[in-house]
């Protein structure tokens, strides 16, 4: 007589952590022949960026805006209300009368009080675009680009944000499971939503955070955003 024996190949449950299954259904028996199947419809975390030590080639800082068009705009404002006053003002000194424009202007600023709802209006108006051009005269602009690593002195590259989430996306349509995948890359968080169709939620996140971390290393940025990686299963069609 032969003694029985497991089969070779036979399959072992894994573990699975994390609130899976109800409090009353946890001390519940199962039937027998029954398969006791995990309702999980979302997987979530969020992760710190991984350090990155900066090479010899120099601060990586971000890429300053050139801002030709409000520049522009506020040249020929002032271009041409310094030419009408300088204009006026020598017509005035060779003994002609002034501007229509401007002695109009004088008598309403002579005539309405200070406390007038369109002189209030026209000051918050003219402090709203002082403030406006103070912003971006001492802010850098260009968002959209994530400012790379210096390896070589005087060398300098910025990679596109969504340029950066396509090779996000790409890489985390080739896990195994993901159905589809939305990547919002900001310049301090990278967020992840991921649909998966088969296998456990909390393995197919755990493979995106892998390859995903490995894919934000990669990019070679400065400044490496954090990672928020959310996965669930695909709505169900009525």
């Amino acid at each position: 007589m032969t003694e029985p024996h497991e089969p070779e190949h036979r399959t072992r449950g894994l573990p699975v952590t994390g609130p899976v299954e109800a409090a009353g259904e946890r001390d519940a028996p199962a039937a027998k022949g029954d398969v006791l199947e995990l309702d999980q419809s979302a997987s979530s975390a969020a992760y710190d960026p991984v350090p990155v030590h900066q090479e010899g080639g120099g601060r990586a800082g971000r890429f300053w805006s050139a801002r030709r068009v409000p520049a522009t705009l506020l040249a020929l404002v002032v271009l041409g209300g310094s030419g009408l006053l300088l204009y006026d003002v020598a017509a005035v000194r060779a003994d002609r009368p002034a501007m229509r424009w401007r002695r109009w202007l004088a008598d309403e600023l002579a005539g309405r009080p200070l406390e007038n709802a369109w002189l209030l209006a026209a000051a918050a108006l003219a402090v709203a675009i002082g403030v406006w051009l103070l912003v971006l005269a001492v802010t850098p602009g260009l968002r959209a680009l994530l400012p790379m690593r210096r390896d070589r002195p005087g060398v300098r590259a910025a990679l596109d944000r969504s340029a950066a989430a396509l090779v996000l996306r790409d890489r985390a349509v080739e896990v195994s499971g993901v159905q589809s995948v939305r990547v919002r890359m900001g310049r301090g968080r990278a967020v992840v939503r991921a649909v998966s169709h088969f296998r456990e939620l909390d393995d197919v996140r755990a493979d995106l955070d892998t390859v995903l971390g490995t894919g934000i290393r990669e990019l070679g940025l400065a400044r490496p955003p954090s990672l928020s990686v959310h996965v669930r299963r695909p709505a169900k069609k009525r």
